[in-house]
């Protein structure tokens, strides 16, 4: 049998391939690989993972996923990319078809198509990450994060560091409550240590079909930002979220960027020249725990909580002021004990 080592590193190579491809059901299959063992065999661990729309290299949340995937203990991983969320059931009956153990849908917009087909397949387990599960059922894990007290977090270093008291946001959709908890947390936390903060925080206007997925928009929308006086911007949106940091590191002034989902500097170098830090989601870690609670027959039903955190200061290590690290910290530990009230 192929090493488990080994089988990932020819699955890399595939993705890469198979990520300009369309699948029969509008996804995008992350390789056929020849297995010496069989998904529907008790002997031979498949996970699937499914994404959303915002695509498995989005530098974010569907990445993070896939990066805690092939960090786990699962013998076999492969993804499906969605092209058209009407194709979310087609792409999870795909990895059902073939025979996979459990299956990791990503966002909130899986929700839907994730229980349902939970319900049809008792047998197989379901991560579904930002996923709350209002009702636990027995073979679903919603992995859920405290967006709040994230974006609290990064606010209360925005509010710190602004020098015009104005601070910008640019979202994805209003639609997915995640990204609701992050802006209504960083505002939040920006006047907790600035109480004379105000706010440029824009929603994309559109679907959750497109809110993920447009640069251009996020770009235009940090320019606008800028141009009504902000000077700290927290993009969180995908690679909408993405395209607004890539154009405030344009900025010739003094403005700064904060990203989101995972530490931003690994995965958006172009926003180097602007990136103080970004509002953690650790999904990765996350989908780690819950696969091997799922292939050890013991996978958390309900909701699984995540950690968040902010990331590392990096190259902005020396232009943050020692007093705003040093408070910092301890905000960072009192959201973290709940002795800070993030709550929105």
């Amino acid at each position: 049998m192929l090493t488990r080592s080994r089988l990932l590193a020819i699955l890399v190579a595939l993705t890469l391939v198979a990520a300009a491809c369309g699948s029969d059901d509008g996804g995008s299959a992350g390789g056929n690989l020849e297995k010496d063992g069989d998904c529907a065999s008790e002997d031979y661990y498949c996970v699937g993972l499914v994404t959303d729309v915002g695509k498995v290299d989005d530098k974010s949340f569907n990445q993070s996923a896939w990066e805690g995937l092939q960090d786990s203990e699962a013998d076999y991983v492969e993804f499906i990319e969605t092209q058209d969320s009407k194709d979310y059931a087609n792409n999870i009956q795909g990895f059902l078809d073939q025979g996979f153990d459990a299956i990791v849908t990503v966002g909130f917009s899986l929700g839907e198509a994730t229980g349902i087909a939970a319900a049809e397949n008792p047998d197989v387990d379901f991560i579904g990450v930002d996923q709350f599960q209002g009702e636990a059922i027995a073979n679903v894990a919603g992995l859920i994060f405290p967006e709040n007290k994230a974006g609290f977090m990064a606010g209360a270093l925005a509010g710190l560091m602004t020098e015009s008291n104005v601070i910008g946001a640019v979202l994805g959709t209003d639609l997915v409550p995640p990204v609701v908890a992050f802006k209504e947390g960083y505002e939040k936390g920006a006047l907790y240590t600035n109480a004379d903060a105000t706010f440029v925080s824009t929603y994309h206007p559109g679907g959750l079909d497109v809110a993920f997925g447009d640069p251009d928009w996020g770009a235009t929308t940090a320019r606008q930002a800028i141009g009504n006086g902000a000077d700290v911007i927290f993009g969180a949106g995908g690679a909408t979220g993405n395209g607004a940091l890539a154009e405030v590191a344009k900025d010739e002034g003094v403005v700064f960027c904060i990203g989101v989902d995972t530490d931003q500097w690994e995965t958006v170098p172009e926003a180097h020249p602007c990136l103080i830090t970004s509002a953690m989601k650790l999904i990765d870690a996350g989908v780690v725990d819950l696969v091997a609670e799922a292939k050890a027959g013991s996978m958390t039903s309900g909701n699984f909580v995540g950690d968040v955190g902010l990331a590392d200061y990096h190259d902005f290590e020396d232009v943050i002021p020692d007093d705003v690290k040093d408070e910092m910290e301890k905000i960072i530990a009192g959201v973290l004990d709940d002795s800070i009230d993030a709550s929105i």
